[in-house]
């Protein structure tokens, strides 16, 4: 989950290794370092801690070299400590690396017997004594890494320099992902584009097992058998302007007011307007990176007979609430999985069944996993992701794109909501093909998801509520959140919002569930966040309310339009716009995010680097 950087070229390389690091933040923000040649020599600049005081100590630093490469690391081997900041050098060579060496100990003991000096307590170190005995052996920086790459187990990316060969830059992959950018005269890698769009936004993704050998003004792309081998270079349509927080406080909050503009961007593409019909665009792997035709897409899709939706973290509350819609809309069977669970065990995945993967990086480890498992045991995939181009993306069936541009805070907001858009049209597209849904029913929900994205604007007037609220909120012991049928994993989402956010206990439980067991936590100093639209399970919800009101509950309702007996329940209450049963879960997802955020703010908290989290969770 740590981020890479590497750069050759005319530029300052101190700048551009600082500025794509900046923007790499989101993947870990434990330490960070740079290592640059520097007349011949590398010079390393590391410091524990966010990015920030490695810039307090780069300012007083020079470099003449043209080449570098930066590191900003999320801990998994040794604490986050100077020490243990990337890049990491041994003899004539430094590297960084993003990943986990799962037979490191194994390394470890073998170094130490052969008379290593290990001066950390990284996995990443040890590669790097690997690879430098192999150039004292009079290996090139490419040789050296073909020689090791075999002896390493685990997932990684390393981008490595060698004094020996200072105009060269090196780097490879095996699980997290890793980009190679093309400018004039110069080049990059990068674990995520959007570290080099401000310079070029010309790169070849590569893929698990190539090497990339760079030059000021020329590359070349091996395979592990040092075949050299041709890619594609893709342009991206990404702009700087997206990774910028244009005024904001921080990107979490720029990110929650652009979720309407990203929702109407998610569905955009699926609804005929003129017709007011559903044409569901998806792209699969015998497209030609084109949507399949209509008729084409029905013939593919008529056939299934189950639906998994396997994700992690909010991606995976989000199949959750996909779980309802697909059920009721298109009368088919779904299963919703952690992919870290469903990785590891024995799934039965009968005939005919889809797996749809969620990830907002399309990156997520246990995702890519999950999905490269369902492939191998004959079912059809489907990737719901935002970065095009991703691995999730290139290796999955078929496609669809949330469009919600660069999410840069850790805690996903607009994804979440872009991705909801999305299942929604999946499940009226499946009920017309199911033909469980009637052309005026196909109408009524496109109306509906027409109008989503000017009703979550009027949701997003409580950014001034909370931020009052948060003053009293912040002070409670703990938060419950509940929630009834296709609510409630959107009480689940909030409460991983304010865990994540403000480090406060808070659980999310089906309403019904609360007598079980929960109830007990009850006092007046619990607040209880209850989402209850006007629905077909509204009634049960309000008497689980009740429950709660009877034992002293502070509560906070969420509702559909003036609703006088919860605002009579309530402490606070929140009116939600009214809409479409299966659109609630967008609409109240809103004032969650909004309360997790201020509360957090209020408490001096980093709401976009959240402790102990990264936004791309690339390894196990």
């Amino acid at each position: 989950m740590c981020g890479i950087i590497g750069y050759y070229g005319s530029r300052d390389p101190k700048q551009v290794i600082y500025d794509g690091l900046k923007k790499l933040e989101y993947r870990g923000y434990d330490s960070a370092g740079i290592a640059i040649l520097d007349n011949g020599k590398l010079k390393r600049v590391r410091s524990a801690g966010k990015l920030i005081h490695l810039k307090e100590k780069l300012d007083n630093e020079k470099f003449t070299g043209n080449i570098g490469i930066g590191h900003t690391r999320w801990a998994t081997h040794g604490v986050p400590n100077e020490s243990n900041a990337h890049p990491h050098a041994v003899g004539k060579i430094s590297l960084v690396h993003n990943g986990i060496i799962e037979n490191y100990q194994e390394i470890k003991e073998y170094l130490l017997k052969e008379g290593a000096k290990i001066t950390s307590d990284t996995d990443s170190e040890l590669v790097a004594h690997l690879i430098s005995r192999e150039i004292e052996k009079g290996s090139t920086l490419k040789e050296a890494l073909s020689t090791v790459i075999p002896k390493l187990e685990g997932a990684y990316s390393i981008a490595a320099l060698s004094e020996n060969e200072p105009d060269t830059l090196v780097a490879v992959k095996n699980g997290p992902p890793l980009v190679l950018g093309l400018g004039k005269d110069e080049c990059f890698v990068a674990s995520d584009a959007q570290a080099i769009i401000t310079y070029t936004n010309k790169v070849i993704f590569i893929d698990d097992h190539e090497i990339v050998v760079a030059k000021k003004d020329k590359y070349q792309i091996y395979d592990m058998k040092g075949s050299a081998i041709s890619k594609k270079i893709t342009e991206l349509d990404m702009s700087p302007d997206a990774i910028e927080k244009q005024g904001y406080p921080h990107f979490m909050k720029k990110e929650i007011y652009e979720q309407p503009r990203v929702v109407a961007a998610a569905m955009s593409p699926h609804i005929d307007v003129a017709n007011l019909k559903i044409s569901l665009q998806v792209v699969s792997s015998d497209s030609n990176g084109e949507a399949l035709k209509q008729d084409e897409l029905y013939s593919q899709l008529k056939h299934f007979e189950r639906v998994f939706i396997v994700a992690c973290g909010t991606s995976f509350y989000a199949g959750l609430t996909g779980e309802y819609i697909l059920e009721a809309m298109a009368g088919i069977p779904v299963e919703v999985e952690f992919a870290s669970e469903f990785r590891y065990r024995k799934p039965v995945i009968p005939k005919n069944s889809l797996v749809i993967v969620i990830s907002q990086s399309g990156e997520t480890a246990d995702t890519l996993a999950s999905l490269r498992m369902a492939k191998e045991k004959g079912a059809k995939t489907l990737s719901i992701c935002n970065a095009k181009n991703s691995s999730i993306d290139r290796e999955a069936f078929f496609k669809m794109y949330m469009k919600a541009d660069a999410e840069i805070g850790v805690a996903s907001t607009k994804a979440l909501t872009a991705t909801l858009a999305l299942l929604n049209l999946l499940g009226v597209y499946l009920g017309r093909v199911n033909e469980t849904l009637t052309r005026d029913e196909e109408k009524s929900y496109l109306r509906s998801l027409q109008a989503l994205p000017s009703e979550i604007e009027k949701v997003l007037a409580y950014d001034s509520f909370f931020d009052e609220a948060a003053l009293t909120l912040k002070d409670y012991k703990g938060f419950l959140y509940m929630g009834r049928g296709v609510n409630y994993p959107m009480a689940m989402e909030g409460a991983l919002k304010l865990k994540e956010l403000a480090y406060m206990h808070a659980e999310g439980y089906a309403a019904g569930e609360m007598k079980h067991g929960p109830i007990a936590l009850i006092d007046d100093r619990m607040a209880v966040v209850v989402v209850a639209p006007t629905d077909d399970v509204y009634e049960k919800t309000v008497s689980n309310l009740e429950e709660v009101r009877a034992r002293g509950g502070q509560i906070i309702a969420i509702g559909t339009g003036h609703n006088e007996r919860l605002k009579s329940l309530a402490k606070h209450y929140l009116s939600l716009p009214k809409t479409s049963w299966n659109l609630n879960p967008v609409l109240s997802v809103i004032p969650l995010q909004l309360m997790a955020y201020h509360v957090a703010d209020r408490l001096g908290f980093d709401v976009d680097q959240p402790r102990n989290l990264a936004k791309s969770v690339t390894v196990e």
